[in-house]
């Protein structure tokens, strides 16, 4: 014990304790001036909107105005909408994105992972999906509406069909991604193929999959909106339908910043999820240098 206090009170220690802390002093010092800059940027846009529609350089009637943006915010909460309270149309929207996006996802998972470990379904399946994913997506948000009706159901399947392209087409490039000599040495083991899937495939693609839920559920909210605009009893979409119609951008905007804070505190959990589940994985270059 004494010979480990002496080393601990070594120079050399001393001097690692001083980069740690200089490091984290660095790394405190960064994220405070990352949000000064993006606390600049937003004064720099909001107020310059407010100003050049003030001036007349811009006309408010076709690009809205700050001041009369939070203006709609505030009526919305406070008065609600012809369609009902902000809250009730808000969770009807939220539900739908959120059903699309677990279906999608799980959907995506599946088959990505599916197709990506067998090349014979790949080579009959995939020509169909590429064959689908052409297809413009308000065409099949008519045919869903079409086909269900003005419900929540058209709704969860346009989300879920965003959502599930992004997902397969990841998880798919992922399993092709897994070390093949990783494979070929477990299966020597005799490892069965759901053994392998479980234990190699599916852990090694599970960063393209989780890559992949960070731009899915903008996807979902994307999917619910076009499909209310479509048309919808309830949500989001509606109110901003309604708004286009009667010329009314700042409320347009106004639920545009409604389903910003709705998408960016999804993004956080999905970053916690993240983090929870690629613990083992040391940060890359690129992660660790992200913003």
């Amino acid at each position: 014990m004494t010979t480990a206090i002496k080393q601990a009170g070594t120079p050399v220690a001393e001097r690692a304790t001083d980069i740690q802390a200089a490091g984290r002093s660095r790394a405190r010092r960064r994220t405070a001036w990352i949000w000064i800059g993006r606390a600049a940027l937003a004064v720099a846009v909001v107020g310059g909107w407010q100003w050049f529609t003030s001036a007349g350089w811009v006309d408010k009637f076709f690009f809205g105005q700050p001041s009369e943006i939070w203006n709609s915010l505030v009526k919305l909460f406070t008065e609600g909408t012809a369609f009902g309270t902000i809250w009730d149309n808000l969770w009807v929207t939220v539900q739908e994105a959120f059903y699309g996006f677990l279906l999608g996802t799980l959907v995506g998972v599946v088959l990505g992972i599916l197709l990506g470990s067998n090349r014979y379904l790949s080579a009959v399946i995939g020509p169909y999906i590429r064959i689908v994913n052409s297809i413009p997506r308000i065409v099949l948000g008519s045919i869903f509406i079409v086909a269900f009706g003005l419900g929540v159901f058209p709704k969860i399947l346009l989300a879920a069909v965003l959502v599930f392209f992004v997902v397969f087409f990841n998880a798919f490039q992922g399993v092709r991604e897994v070390d093949p000599n990783l494979v070929a040495n477990v299966r020597v083991l005799g490892a069965s193929p759901l053994q392998v899937a479980i234990h190699v495939t599916i852990p090694s693609a599970m960063t393209w999959i989780i890559a992949s839920l960070h731009t899915a559920f903008g996807f979902a909210i994307i999917g619910a909106l076009v499909a209310e605009v479509l048309g919808a009893q309830k949500g989001i979409g509606l109110i901003i339908s309604q708004a286009q119609g009667t010329f009314d951008p700042n409320t347009v905007f106004a639920c545009m910043v409604i389903i910003a804070v709705i998408t960016l505190a999804a993004e956080y959990l999905i970053s916690l999820l993240e983090h929870s589940l690629l613990k083992w994985r040391p940060p890359n270059r690129s992660e660790a240098q992200a913003i």
